[in-house]
């Protein structure tokens, strides 16, 4: 085993995974992508191999093994939910890894992804959505990430269920004409007919029955039809969805601070962040919007801070430009 302080940083999420080799000083020695790496949606030994796999294309560009390991953070949502470490500690040791295993949350490793500073905010809206207040780099106030159920408003699955809602209305003759409808009929393979069939368009009565056939969280994947045309119903679904984005961060604000955001939603300029921003009004002066594409720099700082080193403002700079040399 090495004597030299290396650190892994997990960033272990529903879609992808990625790793980050990290020594003291904050550089980026290796980092690797692998497959779906939560145990909630993915399910334990799926998620297991997901991170497994980052983390053994992390380490073979340095020549290192899991057994020159000091300490690793995995950042994913939900740990609460999936029943224990045991799925990813388990495998990581048998593979050598021998230091220490800390999880921490996916959207404080956003935060740090896009700032050092102790108070802070971070705005996640990919196919979920989730506000955090960071006081003293620890999350102190939350706000939604309640999932597709009961919340997630502004998301990418909100917005995909308000685009297929819009397509069912016209479809059903209680709402405007919209071109999301043709998108949507596209996307799942169904012409229109004109054929009628108990009163509805036999199109409506094939989408409801495709609909429902699919898990709910997959509407995800008709959010980008919205941001497609320049259509009046997908503006106003946009518009509400910067809105609710609004709303939610507005229920955790105290001052100001940085906001980091993640994810697509907010990310690009345009209605919703249009509607974000003028929702927030005199408040949004006050917050240095900081763009991240992902928690991978994050989870390798919140490893740094776990293992006892100094993690700052410099340590973030180091650990940004020498992983954007890597990717």
């Amino acid at each position: 085993m090495s004597h030299e302080t290396l650190l892994l940083g997990i960033d272990a999420g529903g879609t992808s995974t990625r790793a980050v080799l990290a020594d003291a000083d904050g550089r980026c020695l290796g980092y690797g992508v692998g497959g779906r790496g939560n145990p909630i949606s993915a399910g334990p030994a799926r998620a297991a191999q997901g991170v497994l796999d980052a983390v053994m294309r992390a380490l073979q560009p340095a020549g290192r093994t899991l057994a020159d390991v000091t300490g690793a953070v995995a950042a994913m949502a939900g740990m609460r939910a999936s029943g224990g470490s045991a799925w990813l500690h388990g495998p990581l040791r048998e593979h050598g890894f021998t230091g220490a295993l800390t999880f921490e949350s996916d959207i404080l490793a956003a935060y740090f992804s896009g700032s050092a500073a102790s108070f802070g905010y971070a705005l996640v809206s990919g196919t979920g959505a989730c506000v955090v207040r960071v006081e003293d780099g620890r999350i102190e106030g939350t706000g939604d990430g309640l999932g597709w159920l009961l919340g997630d408003r502004g998301s990418g699955f909100w917005i995909g269920h308000a685009v297929a809602t819009a397509a069912v209305q016209e479809l059903d003759s209680t709402g405007p004409a919209t071109a999301l409808t043709a998108r949507v009929l596209a996307h799942y393979g169904i012409p229109r007919t004109g054929v009628m069939h108990q009163g509805r368009p036999e199109e409506l009565e094939r989408l409801i029955e495709v609909l429902y056939a699919h898990p709910p969280i997959e509407l995800a994947a008709l959010a980008p039809y919205a941001f497609a045309d320049a259509d009046a119903v997908a503006e106003r679904i946009l518009q509400t969805a910067g809105a609710h984005l609004a709303d939610t961060l507005s229920a955790v604000l105290t001052g100001p601070g940085p906001l980091v955001v993640g994810g697509s939603v907010l990310a690009r300029t345009g209605p919703v962040q249009d509607a974000f921003l003028a929702r927030l009004g005199g408040a949004a002066e006050a917050l240095a919007i900081r763009p991240v594409g992902d928690g991978a720099v994050g989870a390798a700082f919140l490893a740094l801070r776990a293992a006892g080193v100094r993690a700052d403002e410099e340590t973030l700079t180091t650990l940004t430009e020498s992983l954007a040399l890597l990717r």
